[in-house]
């Protein structure tokens, strides 16, 4: 028998937070108002300064042969050219605050709470980071692109997705990696004799890694090593680094003159040369392996139950995957149909953009135009697309909860008090925010406040609303 379902756990820990009268519209049965997220496709997200990341990456990379040209004039010349290296962020930075701030909008405003939470896990899963300057412009359509339209599809389309796309052929160097004994390589090694042609094992790395098998997931680093020999010629079109043409500008494209030639092995398995459908063959199975499956239940599980994934529910949710196919409805049922989902409320210390975000929801706060709504992200430590590595944020409770980290919270929630003042009556609030989670000890400070401004503070800094 199914524990019951909390409406304070569905939209806390499954969504992003409880606004205002959410609690009451779950009403009795909470699993079905998450099912019923799950029902249709996925929310996209649309406006005039959401770009293409081929038409983006195109631009940007145009940008930086002129500003090469002009440095290299420049040096010629004796004239210092640092303002023209400037220019590039420059055209990032905006579309960089125009990406994050649509989905800040999307995440506080959305009716489907529970679809945006999968949306902000599977892009971190398939983690990229602005650290690469380029970056800036590509991450918002990165997760726009290769992850939100598969979301409720099938786990092979969203892994191929994401390994198709410029942005994460561009974090993870793939672009740069040729083939030994591919037919341009010879011709690339006589063109730029001073610079080595070879290999680049970061992205077959962690796909293996990070994505799929999971380390100790039955891979060896001969398998690492024949996997991007599979990956060569996944590419970016149009000139770029060292190539010159091929595919349009911006976009995916398999160079086949860079492809390493012959039949690989990965696995114990023999794959075939047959260019492209090679590496989309390896993918296929690394998709439906039985270590990729107990790899994304575990961080599933990891990210809706607890720090220490539950072994049965691991094992429910990576059944479900397996016997699905992938197939990712099917594994979000499951992890509904836990038993250990429900029992354990507040078991998750939120990250940074959670409470931001559940701040946003529960306050009915709008999200303005601009920087200005994403520096908490940066004050708070969590700044978007900046994970720092593949690996993505880190979801552990001993990662966010140090003493430091609480009080730049605390800071913000004390400002943020100060500003709305009497425009918002915590007393009010916090039962419908916190439901079944709210303790005695909360209502009663918020009830003894000095001022409806302290009241907000102490809401916001309560043990229940820092955790889901």
């Amino acid at each position: 028998m199914l524990a019951p379902a909390s409406p304070a756990i569905a939209a806390n820990r499954f969504g992003l937070g409880a606004r205002p009268g959410e609690l009451g519209r779950i009403g009795g049965d909470a699993r079905e108002w998450l099912r019923a997220q799950l029902r249709g496709a996925p929310p996209l997200l649309a406006g005039p300064d959401l770009r293409p990341a081929a038409q983006t990456l195109a631009q940007a990379l145009q940008l930086r042969r002129d500003i090469a040209t002009q440095k290299r004039a420049a040096r010629l010349a004796g004239v210092r050219a640092a303002e023209q290296a400037m220019k590039l962020g420059q055209f990032l930075r905006p579309l960089y605050v125009s990406e994050a701030t649509a989905r800040l909008q999307q995440a506080v405003g959305t009716e489907r709470p529970w679809v945006e939470r999968l949306t902000q896990f599977w892009a971190n899963h398939f983690a990229v980071s602005v650290d690469k300057q380029l970056l800036a412009g590509l991450a918002g359509a990165f997760e726009r692109e290769a992850i939100r339209p598969h979301v409720l599809g099938r786990f092979r389309d969203l892994l191929v997705a994401a390994e198709t796309h410029p942005a994460m052929l561009l974090y993870l160097d793939n672009y740069l990696s040729i083939g030994p004994h591919s037919p341009g390589a010879e011709r690339l090694e006589r063109r730029q004799a001073e610079r080595r042609v070879g290999i680049n094992e970061n992205l077959a790395r962690e796909i293996l890694e990070l994505h799929t098998l999971g380390v100790g997931g039955g891979y060896t680093q001969g398998d690492v090593t024949s996997f991007a020999e599979v990956l060569t010629g996944w590419s970016i079109g149009g000139p770029h680094g060292r190539f010159a043409g091929g595919g349009e500008p911006g976009q995916f494209v398999f160079r086949s003159e860079l492809h390493e030639p012959g039949a690989k092995v990965l696995l114990n398995t023999r794959y075939r040369d047959g260019g492209i459908e090679q590496g989309l063959a390896v993918l296929g199975d690394l998709a439906r392996h039985p270590s990729t499956a107990h790899f994304i239940a575990t961080k599933l599980t990891r990210h809706f139950i607890a720090d220490e994934p539950p072994a049965a529910a691991v094992a429910r949710v990576a059944g479900a995957f397996v016997a699905s196919e992938g197939d990712l409805p099917s594994v979000y049922q499951a992890l509904l149909e836990a038993r250990e989902a429900w029992v354990e409320p507040l078991s998750k210390y939120k990250t940074p953009n959670d409470f931001l975000v559940s701040a946003y929801r529960g306050l009915s706060l709008p999200v303005e135009a601009g920087n200005g709504a994403l520096a908490p992200l940066e004050l708070l430590g969590q700044r978007t697309w900046q994970p720092g590595s593949p690996a993505g944020w880190p979801d552990r409770s001993p990662d966010w909860d140090g003493a430091s980290a609480l009080m730049k919270r605390i800071e913000w929630a004390d400002q943020l008090g100060g500003r709305l003042g009497s425009h918002r009556d915590a007393r009010e609030l916090v039962p419908q925010l916190l439901g079944a989670n709210l303790s005695e000890a909360t209502r009663t400070a918020i009830a003894r406040a000095a001022s409806p401004a302290q009241g907000l503070t102490l809401l916001l800094a309560a043990p229940e609303f820092m955790r889901r």
